[in-house]
């Protein structure tokens, strides 16, 4: 009889962890729903038409939509980010005569954050160092402007309007971001065609201005592809005062504590500086923000 009982037990108890799992599962599949929106009937790049007549270019855009409607932590972080960092990029593509389509390339590039690439491309524009030191930048062992957004952008519109004259297309100059200005002349000559949607190019440059199309939907219409983020959950420009350099700082920490911050927040605010001293034997006059609240 107690044998019997315990079988009984079991066979409950199995019953019910069946239950659970099933409706664990069935909880599961709710909340990662796979949403498959319908393409836009028309998009353009830098006011370029994108031809979404050919069906191997509404495929290609239909995958980043897919991709990037479903990353949703991913997506998420980058319309938060760019509530701060789009403020910064704007002006200067502006300034330059570089379409504002341009800041799209760089959510692609780094998701708005300085992030290092394995083939040791840094920052928000992802620069390799020479190309970095070819368009202005300082870059060495204490200083890296790749770091710095406001001089990153201006050098990233600098190779945007050398292939822009080079090629007579944005939406090449974008591709050559991405393929270099050589790998994207050399295929165009191979395969005698002078239009980026005709190219047959390496997967990533070929997946490349389309990730931006995708990320420039989405973000221009967060909420008609489930991203309604409420404004006091943006990340807003923080308020910053700027302080002038023209010699060595000998010890960040000491510098920080005198401008009423720590170290922490001083490196946060100006990654450019890679050590924790600046040395400035030629008195170069070097701009540190330092913030003035939000800390």
């Amino acid at each position: 009889m107690k044998r019997i009982n315990q079988i009984i037990i079991v066979l409950v108890l199995f019953g019910l962890s069946g239950i659970f799992i099933y409706s664990t599962s069935k909880k599961t599949m709710v909340t990662d729903k796979v949403e498959a929106y319908a393409l836009p009937n028309q998009i353009d790049f830098a006011g370029e038409s994108t031809p979404l007549n050919l069906v191997d270019v509404r495929e290609r855009l239909d995958r980043e939509m897919l991709v990037n409607t479903n990353l949703h932590s991913t997506t998420t972080l980058i319309l938060k980010r760019a509530n701060r960092v789009f403020p910064v990029i704007e002006p200067i593509l502006k300034k330059y005569g570089v379409p504002d389509d341009f800041k799209y390339l760089a959510v692609i590039e780094s998701g708005l954050v300085n992030v290092v690439s394995p083939a040791g491309a840094r920052g928000v524009w992802q620069f390799m160092p020479e190309t970095a030191k070819e368009k202005g930048m300082e870059v060495n062992d204490l200083v890296d402007e790749r770091y710095h957004l406001e001089k990153s952008t201006e050098a990233a519109c600098r190779y945007l309007l050398d292939a822009k004259n080079k090629f007579g297309s944005w939406t090449l100059a974008a591709a050559a971001y991405n393929g270099g200005m050589g790998g994207i002349n050399k295929q165009m000559e191979s395969q005698q065609v002078g239009n980026y949607y005709d190219l047959l190019l390496t997967e990533e440059t070929s997946r490349y201005v389309f990730r931006i199309l995708a990320l420039k939907e989405i973000m221009k219409n967060p909420v008609k592809y489930g991203f309604d983020i409420p404004n006091e959950q943006l990340y807003f420009p923080i308020e910053m005062k700027k302080v002038q350099v023209d010699s060595s700082i000998t010890n960040l920490t000491s510098f920080a504590k005198n401008m009423g911050i720590n170290y922490k927040i001083l490196k946060l605010h100006n990654p450019w500086l890679r050590d924790k001293k600046l040395d400035n034997k030629s008195r170069k006059v070097y701009t540190l923000e330092i913030p003035t609240e939000g800390y």
